[in-house]
This record gives structure tokens, sequence and C-alpha cells, in this order.
């Protein structure tokens, strides 16, 4: 899988969709910065995930965003989206491959080498690394540092993701260590100082 350069951002959803959301991410998307685009909700019942599913979709394909699924492979093929993101509490990458077939499939390995090993040897899409920063989107139990992102470049030509906190202030280090693609959130749809179209426009 090869990743533009000049889309390095891989934009999470926020944990609630609100009324101006899908304006929102219209608007971000157009930015031409955003690779993937991946539904997180964990609040909200099977059927509300389809309906908001469906939309996200819509806008992602009219700005050539891959759209995936977070956990839930099943949700993933039954909303047609690009692909599916794994935890490590969730289906092992070989079961959701053949819910799925032959489309993205990427997976959190915290700060573990031996995680990421098993990964590319399971001939995953991408393997994410995190959490790089302190963050408010999730509770963080694994701290990575741009080591691992270094020792990973060395083993394998799977594009690398960097999660957690990431923000203005430290993208580019990321982004300089290694990291093909950067899982933004809170500094998107949180952003107490500028608007989503605004923050994303300042990741240059």
């Amino acid at each position: 899988m090869r990743i533009n350069k000049k889309k390095f951002i891989y934009l999470i959803s926020p944990n609630n969709i609100y009324s101006k959301f899908y304006q929102d991410l219209e608007k971000v998307l157009k930015t031409g910065k955003v690779s993937f685009f991946q539904m997180r909700l964990k609040k909200y019942s099977l059927r509300q995930k389809i309906l908001i599913g469906k939309k996200i979709h819509k806008i992602c394909k009219n700005n050539y965003v891959k759209f995936l699924v977070n956990d839930d492979p099943r949700l993933s093929k039954k909303l047609d989206a690009d692909g599916c993101h794994l935890g490590q509490k969730d289906m092992c990458l070989s079961e959701a491959r053949k819910i799925i077939g032959n489309k993205i499939l990427g997976i959190t390995c915290h700060n573990s080498i031996k995680l990421a090993k098993m990964a590319i040897k399971e001939k995953a899409s991408y393997i994410a690394f995190g959490a790089f920063y302190s963050t408010t989107t999730k509770n963080v139990k694994f701290k990575a540092s741009t080591k691992i992102l270094n020792k990973v470049k060395k083993l394998t030509k799977t594009p690398i993701v960097a999660i957690g906190g990431i923000n203005f202030n430290n993208y580019k280090k990321l982004l300089l260590n290694n990291a093909n693609l950067l899982a933004i959130s809170g500094y998107v749809w949180n952003n107490k100082k500028y608007k989503p179209i605004e923050s994303i426009k300042k990741l240059k």
C-alpha cells in the first residue's frame, strides 16, 4: 500500500457526531491532506453507526479518502468500507481478513516490536503505534517513542501510523522519524482555538 506524502493525515472521527460534523468533514477532506478516515464511535448503537457510516462513506468517496471502520470487520463489510482497524483485543487479523477480504486491514501495536513483527507476518496493511503524546481522546495505557518508528522502518516497508496527542507543535517530529501517517482526532475536532478546517490547514 503506497502512501502519498502530501496526504499524511489519518483522521479519526470525534467521539460525538455533532450537528455540523458532516459539513466540517467535507471541508477538512477537501484540503487533500487526508488519506484515511476512521469511524470510531464507542457510544452509538449498531443502527446509528450504519446510518452515520453511510453518510461518512459518501463524503470520503467524493474526496478520494479511504473510509475505515474501527474494531468491527462485520460492520466494515456491511458498509462496504475500504477497510477496518483492529485493536489488540479485537478479532485477529486472519479472522478479520476472512470477513472483509482483500481490503485495508490495520492493527494497533502499541509500543511493541514483537506485536509489529506478528502483524507484518500476517500481512497487515499498516501498523499503528502510540500513544506518542498525552491525549484526552482515550485512556493511554502504552507510551511510544520515536525510537520504535525508526526500528520498525528497518524491519519492513509496511506503512507506519503514529497515534496519540498529535498536534501542530509535535507532528513534524513524527514525520521526520519515519511515520508515514499521523492519526489525529482531538486536535481537529476538539480544538478550543481553531475550527476543524483551520486546525488541519496548519499541518503542512
